[in-house]
């Protein structure tokens, strides 16, 4: 017989945030990997929207998905992998991957939403790195064949 998991003790160990929002955007669960991310205690981020993790120049397309979500009951991103820009606490940028999951009521209308996110900041600041010196040696290999050349 499997055993019943603490949703809980099950959220608060996990490494990944997690945060819940319901049907107006109002954050109604916070673990402690989110307070580690984003900077903002449980108490500080429950009962706020979602403005305290998203970069101001998104929120308005943030919001249009969001409350058409709410409306239609469907996600257009279904188990794919966000990647979005975010901001902790202290405003500094953040680049974050997650998975959204739609939560229902008892009559089937959705309720709010689960995000589980992950922090890919350095990893995203890598694959930046790498990409800009792939160009200058690229360059460099372009300018030594055409001098070769000459």
């Amino acid at each position: 017989m499997p055993t019943a998991i603490d949703f809980a003790q099950l959220a608060d160990a996990i490494g990944d945030a997690i945060i819940i929002s319901d049907a107006a955007g109002d954050i109604t669960y916070w673990n402690p990997a989110a307070t580690r991310m984003f900077g903002y205690t449980r108490d500080e981020a429950l009962g706020k929207t979602l403005d305290l993790i998203i970069p101001e120049r998104l929120r308005g397309r943030h919001w249009d998905g969001y409350h058409k979500t709410m409306a239609t009951g469907q996600t257009r991103y279904g188990n794919d992998v966000l990647r979005v820009p975010a901001v902790d606490k202290d405003g500094r940028a953040l680049s974050i991957a997650f998975t959204v999951a739609l939560l229902h009521g008892p009559q089937g209308e959705v309720t709010g939403i689960v995000a589980v996110v992950r922090d890919e900041t350095a990893r995203f600041q890598e694959e930046r790195n790498l990409r800009k010196r792939i160009t200058e040696l690229e360059a460099q290999a372009q300018a030594q064949a055409q001098a070769q050349q000459s």
